[in-house]
């Protein structure tokens, strides 16, 4: 009896001791899934354009250089870089982009009453991939960004034919099932789950999408402008989309100017003599001279201004060796005397990122007008709020680049369109209202073939990567890529051309 008795003492501390614990086992702080509007706003916080941008996009079309080699040498020298010491768009976007809003669509597709968001991301993820398939050409598309759901960890590559209708299918779709009736995703960061502005933001985008086409399929081109314009685009910068940070969530190519690459980027000399020879307001509000400098050191707020006068930019195709006589023929102390972009204004580390803009689409709007693909407005109108609304814009970098409204209706009344050259001067303002923005930037002077700018002579004739007389054209596929998905890498090079930056991607005809 004092056996059983026992057996059934112990048997009952047992069972009591054994309460609750398989609760204590449970993690109550780690999730077995997310609210897909939390993937989004992670895709749309990591959309900021990276370093890599910097050296290569805004280089390109002569925005910004340096002279300098290392990690920061790229367009200035005509030289390829697939390394990942500064990351390449393609990694900071299929990792924590396209990641993202695919697991965003997955996990939104099906839920009841949450089309909103599963919408919001296939409009995020579109604008995503057009820029990816406009740097590098041939991508994975359909594939892209699906290893954590249908196991491919080696995605195929699409053409960019392929791609582009099927960019243009998702935006109309997409915008056209957004709903104020569906439930409202108020955490969004880009518009607050603002419906009528989302739908702005995917028609501009279709507009962006076919201005595109315009070389290679016209009638492509008008038919989806056509759609874009009655759905409803940005006009005003109410409506712009663009992404905010702060002193905890920095912006990397500010963050970079503000730290270690501080005297190591100028504004080029194009685009400040653009500004300079024209009279135009924003070159005060963007730019900044450190006068008689001669080192890092030496630019200091003693020595700095803003006087448009002043400003002098920086030659292309030369080295921090070659251009010492350039230097001494503008009469500066050294090249840490050229004009930079004012870090303490327009390029904070917390400035914004603007993705898509008013200014933007009133100009491809104008173009559009021009072309007579649309007949709603007038083409001079149009340019006109471009400008417009690009100066209004500067605001909204730091209250020290306002630009005065007299400034602002003066230059605009002196910039009139004239006969013959009015796509060159919608391209040029185009190019001018995405200063920063560089991939898009990059895509619409390969599609234009504006502003007329000079090819950079660095290297050449004997440059393999870009020949006498020509622009780098689309980037290279990175060494990750090369490394891993090398059969697939080729299959694309075999489609599209040699992987170098020479070569043009589809839309980008002669």
């Amino acid at each position: 009896m004092k056996k059983i008795f026992l057996v059934i003492i112990i048997w009952g501390i047992s069972s009591s001791c054994d309460k609750g614990l398989s609760d204590l086992n449970v993690n109550e702080t780690n999730p077995t899934s997310l609210d897909p509007v939390l993937l989004l706003n992670q895709a749309i916080i990591n959309t900021s354009f990276p370093v890599k941008s910097l050296v290569f996009d805004i280089g390109i079309v002569q925005q910004m250089i340096s002279p300098n080699g290392g990690v920061v040498a790229g367009a200035n020298f005509n030289q390829d870089s697939r390394d990942v010491t500064t990351q390449p768009i393609w990694a900071a976007y299929y990792q924590s982009v396209i990641k993202n809003t695919y697991d965003a669509r997955t996990r939104s597709k099906d839920l009841p009453n949450r089309s909103n968001i599963y919408n919001m991301a296939r409009i995020y993820q579109s604008y995503i991939f057009m820029i990816l398939t406009d740097e590098y050409g041939d991508i994975p598309y359909q594939e892209g960004g699906a290893g954590l759901v249908t196991g491919v960890q080696l995605p195929e590559y699409d053409r960019q034919q392929d791609i582009y209708p099927l960019i243009i299918q998702e935006l109309t779709a997409a915008a056209e099932a957004l709903s104020t009736a569906a439930v409202i995703e108020t955490g969004d960061v880009l518009f607050a789950g603002n419906v009528a502005q989302w739908k702005k933001f995917a028609y501009s985008l279709l507009l962006r999408a076919g201005m595109r086409l315009s070389k290679v399929d016209p009638a492509m081109a008008q038919k989806t402008v056509q759609v874009a314009v009655n759905g409803g685009v940005m006009t005003a910068n109410v409506d712009n989309a663009y992404i905010r940070h702060d002193a905890n969530y920095t912006q990397p190519i500010g963050s970079t100017l503000n730290g270690g690459e501080a005297a190591n980027f100028y504004l080029a000399r194009p685009f400040a003599d653009q500004l300079k020879n024209t009279a135009d307001p924003r070159l005060a509000a963007i730019a900044i001279r450190y006068v008689g400098a001669t080192s890092g050191a030496g630019q200091t707020a003693a020595v700095s201004t803003s006087d448009p006068a002043k400003q002098v930019g920086m030659p292309i195709g030369y080295d921090n060796g070659s251009i010492a006589a350039a230097v001494t023929a503008d009469g500066l102390a050294s090249f840490y005397d050229y004009s930079q972009v004012d870090r303490s204004r327009i390029l904070k580390i917390y400035s914004p990122v603007f993705l898509v803009t008013a200014a933007q689409t009133n100009l491809l709007l104008a173009e559009a007008r021009f072309r007579g693909w649309i007949t709603t407005g007038s083409t001079a109108k149009y340019f006109a709020d471009g400008i417009i609304s690009h100066m209004d814009q500067m605001a909204t970098f730091d209250v020290n680049s306002a630009i005065r409204i007299a400034d602002r209706d003066a230059y605009v009344a002196a910039t009139p369109l004239t006969a013959g050259n009015e796509l060159e001067q919608i391209n040029t303002q185009y190019w001018i209202a995405s200063f920063l923005n560089g991939p898009e930037a990059f895509a619409n002077f390969r599609r234009s073939g504006f502003p007329n700018l000079a090819p950079n002579m660095y290297g050449q004739p004997n440059n393999p990567d870009v020949p006498n007389g020509t622009f780098i054209r689309r980037l290279t596929y990175p060494t990750s890529e090369l490394s891993v998905n090398i059969e697939n890498v080729n299959q694309a090079v075999a489609r599209q051309g040699p992987d170098k930056l020479s070569t043009r991607v589809w839309w980008d005809k002669p």
